[in-house]
């Protein structure tokens, strides 16, 4: 064999080398066990590198991660169960989930504020995500879970939910266990098709003694599911008492209005007449000259 190919079987050898290396490492801060790596309460302010390649399970739990970088954790493709609370993970998780085969996520305890319908699109063989406690997520895009078709268990819990669109859980056909504890829901008539879906739904709810009205303020603190009296009198009649008091003003103002109109209009048409009735009394007087004097009686006898 020529230096050449000496050469080149030297660089693959190397590589090689390096892949092996690289697939069977372990961070410095973690503890790794065959497919395992623990990096729990490291006080990790970034990503680990040199997480083994053929990790399935991966738990990042309580440090202080920001961010997860999407290369990296990519190229973990084996990876099925990962576990990223208690950190303070924020809005960047836009396309960080993309060739990853998770069934299980956990993401709760952290500082995300809205979900998109592109954040776990691509995470179709998910079972269980929790986004419980997350203080500050107000908002779910209406089509955020629709490629996750085998979500089983869904924790919403404890955030700042004021508001969810009907269709974003009641779309998912394996969904058994889902949590809206403790979160802030505002009951008036945009809620009312998902306040009906939770009534009637067969679905576990975990902590269900929790799911309360915060507004409107005479059903404070009552059950999701015993809002059915107030949303049918609120929606169907949609009036309350400062309703009819400004539908009588507004009845007021146009009946008001409406008589000024009217004589108005017969003001105007009153003098309309009068003038044009004056002006016709005046042409037929020029047309015609003034009435013969009165004939006298003897004039009269005289001539018969």
């Amino acid at each position: 064999m020529d230096s050449d190919g000496n050469l080149i079987l030297f660089l693959l050898l190397i590589m090689g080398i390096g892949f092996v290396e690289r697939a069977f490492s372990c961070p410095k801060e973690c503890e790794c066990e065959h497919l395992f790596v623990n990096c729990t309460d490291k006080q990790l302010e970034e990503f680990p590198m040199g997480i083994p390649m053929d990790t399935r399970q991966l738990i990042l739990t309580h440090n202080n991660l920001t961010y997860l970088p999407s290369v990296e954790l990519n190229l973990l493709i084996d990876l099925v169960y990962l576990d990223c609370s208690y950190n303070i993970l924020g809005d960047s998780l836009e396309a960080t989930f993309i060739a990853l085969p998770l069934v299980y996520l956990d993401l709760s305890h952290n500082n995300i504020t809205k979900i998109t319908t592109g954040t776990f699109y691509l995470l179709t063989s998910l079972v269980v995500l929790k986004l419980s406690d997350n203080p500050n997520l107000e908002e779910i895009e209406k089509d955020a879970f629709a490629n996750n078709t085998g979500l089983r268990q869904l924790e919403l819990s404890r955030t700042a939910l004021t508001y969810l669109d009907v269709t974003t859980v009641s779309q998912l056909p394996s969904l058994r266990t889902l949590g809206l504890s403790s979160n802030p829901w505002d009951c008036y008539c945009p809620l009312k098709d998902f306040l009906k879906w939770v009534m009637e739904s067969d679905i576990y709810f975990t902590d269900e003694e929790n799911m309360t009205c915060r507004t409107p303020l005479h059903i404070h603190g009552q059950l999701l599911k015993n809002t059915e009296e107030h949303i049918n009198l609120m929606c169907f009649t949609n009036l309350y008492q400062k309703d009819y008091i400004f539908l009588m003003l507004v009845g007021f103002v146009i009946f008001g209005s409406g008589t000024v109109v009217a004589w108005l209009t017969g003001v105007c048409i009153v003098i309309y007449d009068r003038l044009c009735g004056t002006t016709e009394d005046d042409e037929d007087e020029e047309d015609y000259g003034p009435p013969p004097p009165p004939r006298s009686k003897k004039k009269e006898e005289a001539e018969v």
